[in-house]
């Protein structure tokens, strides 16, 4: 299923991301394309609020990989600066995209092959007037409003 909304604030962006959140059970995989500042991390931080996540969630850029601790572990993820699938597949993340968590992967165009065919994609575009459009693809959970 396809899910389509538009976000005019990262308030409302984080907003989106609690209602997808609250959706998710563990071994849930969230890819997340987009430019940069396109609001990745954003939604992150409403994924991470509904799953009961207190610390702050900042993007995973230079350390790959950030685990929070909530109802059920989120595996925060940035592949932009790896070469590519076999990278991904060193740094042990399928280990956790199979684990009792949830993983959201920014910038997961990269590494498409290598995520599981129930992966749930949700695309950020920005537009000139400063909001984004947020489609998601293979949602199983209903409408996101």
């Amino acid at each position: 299923m396809r899910c389509c909304c538009r976000s005019n604030s990262a308030d409302q962006t984080i907003a989106i991301g609690k209602q997808i959140g609250a959706c998710l059970t563990r071994g849930d995989v969230v890819a997340l394309q987009g430019t940069l500042g396109a609001g990745k991390t954003t939604i992150t931080k409403g994924i991470a609020a509904a799953l009961g996540v207190t610390d702050t969630v900042t993007s995973p850029t230079f350390c790959l990989i950030s685990e929070y601790d909530g109802a059920m572990p989120l595996y925060h993820m940035d592949v932009y600066r790896l070469d590519g699938a076999e990278d991904f597949q060193n740094i042990g993340a399928s280990d956790l995209i199979y684990g009792d968590g949830v993983s959201v992967i920014e910038w997961s165009e990269k590494i498409m092959d290598e995520l599981p065919e129930r992966t749930i994609v949700i695309s950020i575009t920005p537009d000139i007037a400063d909001g984004r459009t947020i489609v998601i693809d293979n949602w199983p959970y209903g409408a996101i409003a």
